[in-house]
């Protein structure tokens, strides 16, 4: 059991490495909650990959820092949508 749960920390800090992705998104397409993606690449990948969860954690610190221009522009596009 153990093993499945650390590859599965890794299969998803490959992806966000590759694809630079945020932990919601990443739990989209793999179909798993972002409460889960989020402790796996934070807690679970530190004590499996610690190389592979230092560039992870780079990319997440950034999506974070980013977070709020994201809903930002989110939401000026929602609004533009219904004035037109």
């Amino acid at each position: 059991m153990n093993f499945v749960l650390n590859k599965r920390a890794i299969d998803f800090g490959k992806y966000i490495l590759r694809t630079k992705s945020t932990v919601r998104y990443t739990a989209e397409v793999f179909g798993i909650s972002k409460s889960t993606v989020h402790f796996d690449v934070s807690k679970r990948l530190k004590k499996v990959d610690f190389s592979l969860y230092e560039k992870v954690h780079k990319i997440l610190e950034n999506n974070f820092s980013e977070k709020h221009i994201r809903g930002g522009e989110s939401t000026k596009n929602k609004y533009l949508k219904l004035n037109n």
